[in-house]
């Protein structure tokens, strides 16, 4: 069952809302650029996603292949979404930050975990 969720950038200039149904889960991509960022995503159509606010505000980063698009924010530098093209399926889709969601609920950030040496100082 889908539920809205909202998020943004860092700094709240780019703003959006997607329909999830969380039991589809989260992936942690390994393409170089998503492996460097340790990026855990939740997958959506396009259909699903809303940009809100900020489309003047972001910047592409195009991936080797050409499929993906990169997104982020111009002024705070927070990549809150990307969009992609698979080509062997022909499916499009919106891929968020679990970490850019307003109202993250452990469902929506499974995964995630600060960095070690945070975890220490508790």
């Amino acid at each position: 069952m889908k539920k809205t969720y909202r998020g943004s950038c860092q700094c709240g200039a780019v703003r959006f809302e997607a329909d999830i149904d969380l039991n589809n889960g989260r992936r942690r991509c390994h393409c170089w650029i998503c492996a460097r960022q340790r990026a855990w995503e939740t997958l959506v159509k396009p259909e699903d996603f809303r940009l809100l606010a900020g489309e003047s505000e972001l910047e592409d980063y195009r991936s080797a292949t050409g499929s993906g698009h990169h997104l982020f924010c111009r002024n705070c530098g927070g990549a809150s979404f990307g969009r992609g093209f698979v080509d062997a399926t022909g499916v499009e889709y919106v891929s968020i930050a679990a970490g850019c969601f307003d109202d993250a609920s452990p469902a929506l950030t499974q995964g995630i975990r600060a960095h070690a040496r945070f975890d220490a100082a508790r």
